[in-house]
């Protein structure tokens, strides 16, 4: 039987930002790995402030900077559809990142494969440390002891930890295991999302509506976009009877710069369905088992905070655990910390995702109008515009006021006078708030 510090279930990203800050800070790690190869699913590609703040304090952020794509905003485009004529611009307006009084003003786009093996890669500068196992899995607990059945010759062998980690994803065992409650939500539609060629000009983030339609568009590196479709719940299936000159059609009215791009998709068999759900477990932590990541909450693509919560899990828990072990304690009491933390910031953003869903779940003429009123009001209010990105970003927290909401549908008129920076940073989060167990003993 093997012995480790900490066993990992899971090497997403979520798990291996564990891994390089429990093996950077002397913990050792043990990360399980089921794929024995790149995944062909798509998976998280953007990066928001909080994490690439996070990335650099692991040595990893130069590297990720070599091989992604950064941008300073996301533009908003609404469109008005005409029966054979092009649409017509009705509404544009910008969501700012370099708004935000941090040197991580900004997001990035890369690879999700890219950003595994770099973190890989650095796990592995910390071999004292550091063990990885490909291909297995973790099947369950005996005795208090974890299970691991190797792919290849499907055997098993018993590891012996003092925390284990569930960070398998959304199917997880460890969960299972566990025993936890959640419900599940799901939506009125689903996503398409392919990556095509762009032009070198296309830079910035960009989302282009109808009152029918919603492309999502994020530059990657090498001059490539990731593109996000909507469509109605259970539409694929007819929508692929249409042939892929449906999606061509699509894209160059709603996005005409990408039309000479779009045709270069020709399959359908390039293109994934992605289905939205969100969920959250009643608790992250059980006896010596925690979950990050999606094992312990799924968030609605549209604010782009999977990845980043699943990042953001596994620096808490990492720092906490470093502070374990350097105290000489392995009371496993200390690990409510780490739900304390994470569970209400992680909630906060999956009601922050779930209202921009909401935004276009429905092609009612009226709710557009409310729609594309709220997005040219926090646009232009400096206090909402402010509050949307430092939420989003993950760098702070600055809840709406009652007079923000009633600001942001026209009611009251738009704010003109700028925020300070300091007032600004005051909603920040302090080392205090994400390590609280450094300061003192917990309630």
């Amino acid at each position: 039987m093997k012995d480790t510090d900490v066993l990992v279930h899971g090497g997403g990203v979520g798990g291996l930002a564990l891994a390089v800050k429990l093996a950077s800070n002397g913990v050792d790690v043990a990360v399980v790995e089921q794929l024995k190869a790149e995944s062909p699913s798509y998976k998280g590609e953007l990066l928001q402030p909080k994490t690439l703040q996070l990335l650099e304090t692991l040595g990893l952020l130069d590297e990720i900077l070599k091989h992604g794509h950064t941008f300073d905003a996301i533009e908003f485009n609404e469109l008005e559809r005409r029966e054979n004529e092009e649409p017509i611009h009705i509404g544009y307006s910008k969501m700012d990142y370099s708004l935000l009084s941090s040197p991580y003003n900004y997001a990035l786009m890369i690879p999700h494969e890219k950003l595994k093996k770099i973190m890989l890669d650095k796990a592995r500068e910390y071999s004292d440390y550091f063990t990885y196992i490909q291909p297995a899995r973790f099947v369950g607990f005996e005795d208090e002891v974890a299970q691991i059945k190797y792919t290849y010759d499907k055997t098993y062998e018993n590891m012996s930890a003092h925390i284990y980690v569930g960070a398998e994803g959304r199917n997880s065992p460890t969960r299972n295991e566990m025993g936890v409650h959640s419900e599940s939500k799901t939506y009125n539609h689903h996503f398409l999302t392919v990556t095509i060629p762009r032009p070198s000009e296309f830079q910035k983030g960009k989302i282009v509506t109808t009152n029918h339609r919603f492309l999502g568009l994020f530059p990657l590196p090498n001059e490539k976009v990731r593109t996000v479709f909507l469509i109605k719940a259970g539409a694929y299936q007819t929508l692929k009877q249409e042939g892929i000159e449906y999606i061509h059609q699509a894209y160059r009215e709603l996005c005409p710069e990408l039309g000479d791009y779009v045709t270069q998709l020709q399959s359908w068999k390039d293109i994934q369905l992605m289905i939205p759900t969100m969920y959250h477990v009643d608790h992250y932590v059980s006896e010596n088992v925690a979950l990050i990541g999606d094992a312990a909450h799924a968030v609605h693509p549209m604010a782009g905070e999977g990845m980043n919560l699943a990042i953001q899990d596994a620096d808490v828990l990492g720092q906490l655990i470093v502070w374990m072990k350097q105290q000489s304690t392995w009371d496993i009491s200390h690990l409510r910390w780490y739900e304390i933390v994470r569970r209400p910031r992680a909630q906060f953003l999956l009601e922050l995702s779930h209202l921009s869903a909401l935004a276009y779940s429905f092609p009612y003429r009226w709710w557009r109008q409310v729609r594309m009123k709220s997005i040219v009001q926090m646009e232009q209010d400096p206090v909402l515009h402010v509050k949307q990105m430092l939420n989003i970003s993950g760098l702070g927290r600055w809840d709406n006021t009652i007079i923000d909401r009633a600001i942001q549908i026209g009611i009251l008129p738009k704010r003109n006078k700028p925020i300070k920076e300091d007032e600004q940073l005051s909603y920040f989060f302090e080392r205090t708030e994400d390590y609280p167990w450094e300061e003192g003993e917990i309630e």
